[in-house]
């Protein structure tokens, strides 16, 4: 590495440390207020749109499914968000903020106005635009207009696979959601049977690709003559948005529809909010829910069933 670039690291690293000082952002609660800087940037999110889902969120503020899903959690308990059925589609939920969180909107909004307008006072009005152009150079050097999206690819599962499905699953859930070593477990037994009891007529497993690498997995498999089951559907963070995990849950519909399947059914929990949504997009509907305790926490399982 050459001393200039040395020089260029050093000197960005020294700006951040600055600029998140000087607006307070490396404070425990963002401006002093009751809330964290990314708890409030769901707050904020929310409450310009008025109502969203979490993939909204998921994908405009570029953070992690399984935080998303957490934090709204937490702020639906504090009685900051609510959650209902779309009006245009009842299978989606949306949210939006209460009158609490909408008061919790405006005082966010108010201090960071008011914070950003005491920096701004010190200048002259020369300075002001000098600052306000230079963000912007930096916004539009930074993250150029984006680039052609990803494309991905469909194919049936092949030998390793099913030890790259298992490996990931523990990997994923214990980063994303603090799931024990116990789900990895039971994602092997899963593959195990899958491997051992293989009927190609009635059951498949789907991996999609981008570029060659594997992103994410699906398995359909026999419950009975008529019942399919839908299991381990995943799909790797930097996929997601790509429409990948739609495509695996379309594909075990089709293939269920042609091997004489009467139904589809999938036992899922309430956190994964992303798959849920996949899954009321595509017509299941939620027929059963049970308290539980798994894979080291406490959950709500969620049994869907769609008709074919």
């Amino acid at each position: 590495m050459s001393p200039e670039l040395e020089g260029q690291i050093a000197a960005i690293r020294e700006f951040n440390r600055f600029y998140t000082r000087k607006l307070g952002i490396i404070e425990p609660k963002l401006l002093h207020s009751a809330w964290s800087l990314q708890e409030a940037r769901l707050i904020y999110e929310i409450g310009q749109r008025q109502t969203c889902t979490a993939t909204d969120l998921v994908r405009t503020l570029g953070l992690d499914a399984g935080y998303v899903s957490r934090t709204l959690q937490m702020l639906q308990r504090r009685q900051i968000v609510s959650r209902k059925p779309l009006k245009t589609d009842r299978r989606a939920t949306e949210i939006s903020l209460t009158a609490k969180g909408r008061a919790a909107f405006t005082e966010l909004d108010g201090r960071s106005r008011d914070e950003v307008g005491k920096l701004l006072d010190l200048l002259d009005e020369a300075d002001r635009a000098a600052v306000v152009q230079a963000m912007a150079k930096i916004e539009q050097t930074l993250e150029p207009s984006p680039e052609p999206p990803l494309s991905y690819r469909l194919r049936n599962h092949r030998p390793g696979d099913i030890g790259w499905v298992i490996a990931r699953h523990g990997a994923v859930y214990v980063q994303e959601y603090g799931w024990d070593s116990s789900f990895e477990a039971l994602v092997a037994e899963i593959g195990a049977q899958f491997i051992r009891n293989y009927e190609p007529a009635r059951e498949s497993c789907w991996i999609a690709e981008v570029n060659g690498e594997p992103v994410g997995s699906i398995f359909l498999v026999r419950g009975s003559d008529k019942v399919a089951k839908i299991r381990l559907l995943l799909v790797e963070s930097k996929a997601r948005g790509l429409g990948v995990g739609r495509a695996l849950v379309d594909e075990c519909i089709r293939f269920a529809r042609e091997a004489g399947y009467s139904s589809i059914t999938l036992w899922t929990q309430s956190i994964l909010l992303a798959a849920r949504g996949i899954y009321q997009r595509a017509g299941f509907r939620l027929v059963k829910e049970e308290d539980h305790h798994s894979f080291g926490v406490d959950l709500l399982g969620e049994t869907w069933e769609l008709m074919l």
